[in-house]
């Protein structure tokens, strides 16, 4: 098994870095490159679904981003603590009758020693949101260091 650097014990600047990554592989909605950052035995909750291992985790996604279009992301590091960290994070997308939501959230993430992703719990909210309401405006993919993260949007 290869090394996902930054690895544990995370302070500031390596527990950012870690969040920046997880985001920009989450905003490229390839379930293929995002499941990699993730233990084989990977233990998830997200929402009120379980899913347990690699395989799992990429059944999701691929589920998730076929029913979440043009799905925007944007994570801040919340706290850290050793092989620990703490995320908000809020993201927008439509459905397939073109209702916009903005989805908040927090995850806990635990890392092992190698830096891979072991744990994952997260606890989702989704708000119905007109299109003219969006404030996450970029092109599909990772977001440009430019655009504003959510404590300057006031998110």
């Amino acid at each position: 098994m290869d090394v996902k650097q930054p690895t544990p014990p995370f302070d500031r600047q390596t527990a950012v870095q870690k969040v920046r990554m997880a985001e920009d592989a989450w905003n490229s909605r390839d379930p293929d490159r995002v499941v990699q950052v993730y233990t084989e035995d990977t233990l998830w909750r997200n929402r009120a679904e379980f899913p347990r291992g690699r395989a799992e985790v990429h059944a999701f996604l691929t589920r998730k981003w076929s029913q979440e279009l043009q799905y925007r992301l944007i994570k801040e590091l919340w706290a850290f603590d050793g092989n620990r960290i703490a995320v908000r994070f809020a993201y927008e997308w439509h459905n397939n009758t073109n209702q916009w939501f903005r989805s908040y959230g927090n995850e806990n993430w635990e890392f092992n020693d190698l830096g891979y992703m072991q744990r994952r719990f997260a606890s989702i909210n989704d708000l119905p949101i007109a299109a003219a309401d969006r404030a996450f405006h970029w092109p599909l993919g990772r977001r440009p260091d430019e655009h504003p993260g959510l404590s300057e949007l006031g998110l």
